[in-house]
């Protein structure tokens, strides 16, 4: 028992000192109002805008809706809103509203012709304008070339202006143009006159007189195309009449020829055209209206790959004396007045030649007031005036330049000069050169001539 009670005790001092010897206890933290911190949020990305293609940004520009509705009807939108990358040169509305009425519904309806206009608007690969600044030429995607040109700060594709450039897209480059790009042509004058319907008279003519080949050669040509109507307008049995008469059947053909290429904007700029005939046609515009001869001027600027067709609602003749142009023109009423008074009018339609230098109007306004009226009752005097303005033979413009001085059928000689790039009878400017008429040429002065 003892020693039991002996044991006993040394437990309860080992327990007491190891009690001692542990650490204190932590006591459990007192709580606080600040709350515990929250997970963090991972911010949902805002929605980014899919890059653009050309043809998105040429749906959403609102300048474009023409070049849009062709390319998606020549099926060239998935193309152009592919990986490319292109450049895009982009006529606007306005350009094509340029191009000549029906153009453009045509177009719309002939998908192949279509396509290959608007794929030579597009370059393969990303041209920024800089570097078009550098190039002179471009292929296309139909093959094609077109000519670049820097002037005066201006980048011309072919005739059209790029007004916008480097317009950037996901797949290339939009420069804006102002002008319809129209590739070159491979159709011949004849080629398109056969796939127009309209000139069947026309082709039976232009092949009676063996001027196929002619007018499918390089020229280039001007042709004035008369339509099946316009021949119907002819009397009863001229048409059967000529292609019997094939000298005089190529003779008025060709008068509706006129060597060289020449637009719409070429032909009204002038007063007048010598055609592959040799005589002079006349062009006048009147109230919008353009004509050639007595005949209207209904369709132009169809262009072929050896030149340019205009339409025209009536045929033209040729045979036209050194009278008659003057008096078809209509600035010549007083000339042709005094010419009649003066019993010279049969004379001025003879054979000829003659070269006339022909005062206008506006040349006999310029006289002393009452001159007119006292020489139509001055025959005599009348006639030497006329006669003072005559030279026989004809003498074109070429010639006439390299003379100083020229007898008139009067007997008396005019001064000839040239100054300043200007050409002088006597004190008179001549203005308008080398009319040719069947019997001669005119020349248009702007004062009338006086004999000492």
């Amino acid at each position: 028992m003892k020693k039991i009670s002996s044991l006993l005790a040394s437990l309860i001092v080992l327990s007491l000192v190891l009690a001692a010897c542990a650490p204190a206890a932590t006591p459990m933290p007192e709580p606080t109002s600040t709350p515990m911190p929250q997970p963090t949020a991972t911010p949902t990305p805002e929605p980014t805008e899919a890059p653009k293609t050309i043809v998105d940004i040429a749906i959403a520009d609102g300048r474009f809706n023409t070049l849009v509705q062709a390319v998606q009807a020549a099926g060239l939108a998935e193309t152009l809103a592919g990986p490319g990358p292109f450049t895009v040169f982009a006529p606007t509305d306005e350009a094509f509203a340029k191009l000549p009425a029906g153009t453009v519904e045509a177009l719309l309806a002939d998908p192949e012709q279509l396509k290959n206009v608007l794929l030579y608007h597009v370059v393969s690969g990303m041209v920024m304008s800089d570097q078009a600044k550098s190039l002179s030429e471009a292929e296309m995607l139909n093959g094609e070339k077109v000519t670049i040109k820097a002037d005066m700060g201006k980048l011309m594709i072919n005739d059209s202006q790029v007004v916008l450039a480097d317009i950037e897209a996901s797949n290339g480059v939009i420069h804006v143009i102002d002008s319809v790009l129209l590739p070159p042509q491979k159709e011949t004058i004849v080629d398109i006159a056969v796939k127009d319907g309209r000139f069947t008279t026309l082709l039976a003519a232009v092949e009676a007189a063996g001027l196929v080949d002619t007018l499918n050669g390089e020229g280039p040509f001007t042709v004035f195309a008369p339509t099946d109507d316009a021949f119907a307008k002819l009397p009863a049995g001229t048409v059967e009449a000529l292609l019997q008469d094939i000298p005089q059947l190529s003779s008025i053909l060709l008068y509706h020829v006129v060597p060289g290429k020449l637009m719409a904007a070429d032909v009204t700029a002038v007063d007048y055209l010598n055609t592959a005939q040799g005589e002079s046609v006349r062009i006048k515009v009147e109230d919008g209206k353009a004509y050639i001869n007595e005949a209207q001027i209904v369709l132009t600027d169809i262009e072929a790959a050896n030149g340019v067709i205009h339409v025209i609602d009536t045929v033209i003749l040729p045979g036209k004396t050194i009278v008659d142009v003057a008096i078809n023109d209509g600035r010549f009423t007083t000339l042709a007045a005094a010419l009649q008074a003066a019993n010279l009018v049969e004379t001025l339609q003879g054979e000829g030649p003659f070269t006339v230098f022909a005062p206008t109007d506006d040349a006999f306004a310029k006289l002393p007031a009452g001159t007119v009226e006292g020489l139509l009752k001055d025959i005599p005097t009348l006639k030497n005036i006329l006669l003072y303005h005559v030279v026989a033979g004809s003498v074109k413009s070429e010639q006439v330049i390299t003379l100083t001085s020229a007898d008139t059928v009067l007997g008396k000689p005019v001064t000839i000069k040239v100054e300043d790039g200007k050409v002088f009878i006597n004190n008179a400017q001549v203005i308008i050169v080398d009319i040719v008429a069947k019997n001669g040429i005119i020349h248009v002065i702007d004062t009338v001539l006086l004999p000492e």
